[in-house]
């Protein structure tokens, strides 16, 4: 039971695209995670997503729509939508989601963690 400062553990790394967990509840993960540029167009069959903007701004592209996600917002993603995040300039994003969610969800790349780091 420690509170977390999102900005001192945002400052502990600067690669974009890799998750960080920062906590754990009732199954859930709370990550924090860097954006920048395009991701890879995924869904995941099993797991919701939420993506809250902490610093910064980004487009999530889905088939039909692109939705502006600007800091302070949040937007749940249903599991089995596809989906792709896009940066134009880096975002600090914290994620929450199951245990079980794989960040590239129903793709594999070089993009794909299958164990994340805590901090």
């Amino acid at each position: 039971m420690e509170k977390i400062n999102l900005a001192e553990k945002l400052s502990l790394f600067k690669e974009h695209w890799k998750p960080k967990i920062v906590g754990e509840l009732n199954g859930q993960m709370v990550k924090l995670v860097k954006f920048e540029g395009p991701f890879v167009w995924h869904h995941h069959d099993h797991e919701d997503e939420l993506f809250y903007v902490v610093k910064g701004s980004f487009e999530m592209e889905f088939e039909d729509r692109v939705e502006t996600i600007n800091e302070g917002e949040f937007i749940i993603v249903p599991r089995g939508v596809e989906h792709r995040p896009n940066a134009k300039e880096e975002c600090d994003v914290m994620l929450f989601e199951p245990a079980s969610t794989l960040n590239t969800g129903n793709v594999e790349n070089e993009n794909t963690l299958h164990r994340l780091e805590k901090i």
